[in-house]
């Protein structure tokens, strides 16, 4: 049995997470651990965290994790470089510690990312779309930004240039953001839960690639996937495409 720890487990990732690892079983629940917890107390015992927590901060607790010796599957998002590099100095001193990010626990979404990344070698034009709940934090989301990334290094790769756009006048975020030459776009509406297409545009013919999570327990596969293979992944990991 892996014994497993929910850091966040107050949230709506959280609660799912807590009745997923409930339910399986060849894992058992540890703690679960909400904003005041003594963090470390309640990693005492577990062989991995499962953190579904806000950004603020989350780097200090994967680096706590790390320190008591305990693999962190994180599903927060919205992660900077000071706070990669912490959590990799906490690495260093633990190397045999694994901690996998990923901005999408939904087997479809990481079908969607591997699949947008093939099919834009071929197409001139490429652009992202995300669509989540008001209730998100970060816009592009973590899901886009790793797509639009995905994207980027194929076309780089196959010798593909910039998608055409002769735009020269426009308000501040009408194009979207640009990540690594790919626009991306967000739409922040009540009622919606994670959802991101791929237009992908050629001449006379547009292909759309689509992934929509309805309900939170399309990220409980990907993440007990996560729980059962993280013990033989040492490191840091960086999206879930790279457990399948």
């Amino acid at each position: 049995m892996t014994a497993v720890a929910v850091i966040g487990a107050a949230g709506r990732m959280g609660r799912a997470t807590v009745d997923a690892v409930e339910a399986a079983g060849d894992l058992t629940l540890s703690a679960s651990i909400g904003r005041n917890d003594d963090l470390v107390a309640g990693l005492e015992g577990a062989d991995v965290a499962v953190v579904m927590t806000g950004p603020e901060g989350v780097d200090d607790i994967v680096a706590t994790c790390v320190e008591q010796g305990v693999h962190a599957v994180v599903g927060t998002t919205g992660w900077t470089g000071p706070g990669l590099a912490k959590v990799r100095a906490a690495l260093e001193k633990s190397p045999s510690t694994g901690v996998l990010l990923a901005p999408n626990f939904a087997l479809g979404a990481v079908l969607l990312m591997r699949f947008a990344a093939e099919a834009a070698k071929h197409f001139e034009s490429v652009e992202v779309v995300e669509l989540h709940h008001p209730n998100k934090a970060d816009a592009p989301s973590g899901t886009a930004r790793h797509t639009a990334e995905q994207i980027a290094a194929a076309r780089r790769e196959a010798g593909v240039g910039p998608s055409p756009d002769a735009t020269t006048a426009s308000l501040d975020g009408a194009r979207g953001a640009d990540v690594e030459g790919v626009r991306v776009h967000s739409v922040r509406l009540r009622g919606l839960v994670a959802h991101e297409e791929v237009l992908l545009g050629g001449p006379g013919e547009q292909l759309t690639i689509r992934h929509d999570s309805f309900d939170r327990i399309s990220f409980m596969p990907g993440v007990l996937l996560a729980v059962r293979q993280i013990a033989n992944r040492p490191g840091l990991v960086q999206g879930l495409e790279h457990y399948l």
